[in-house]
């Protein structure tokens, strides 16, 4: 089995709110568009802080330039792809203008509350339920 590292972040405004992006296409099929945050796979090489920074600025044009928490670290099996993936949610707060990638098609600021009613993926549903 492949095993892969990820990093996303949950960033917060200095509103208290969170950065939500919509994926530009499902990732099992084109009805399946989910709201996601900002994150992807490490580099060979590459720290994880480095990693999210550099995820955080090819999907949002947002630059990390503060403390990161780490907020939860969660198993991804997916026994068809032959993959385990751990991915690391972490925390931090940017502010600025959101510019996005071409794997996004709309974003949002939103409230915990609001969070809780996008068509998020499990584990960042679990995630946001413990906050």
């Amino acid at each position: 089995m492949k095993l892969q590292i990820g990093v996303k972040a949950l960033i917060e405004n200095s509103d208290g709110l969170y950065l939500f992006l919509q994926r530009s296409s499902g990732l099992a099929s084109s009805d399946d568009i989910r709201w996601d945050i900002p994150g992807g796979r490490i580099n060979e090489g590459e720290t994880l802080r480095d990693a999210l920074t550099r995820e955080i600025r090819e999907e949002t044009g947002l630059t990390l330039d503060s403390s990161i928490r780490l907020l939860d670290a969660q198993d991804i099996i997916v026994p068809e792809k032959d993959l385990h993936v751990v991915r690391l949610t972490y925390l931090t707060a940017i502010d600025g203008d959101v510019t996005l990638s071409d794997e996004h098609r709309a974003y949002k600021w939103a409230t915990l509350a609001e969070a809780a009613e996008l068509h998020v993926d499990d584990q960042l549903h679990a995630i946001l339920e413990s906050l």
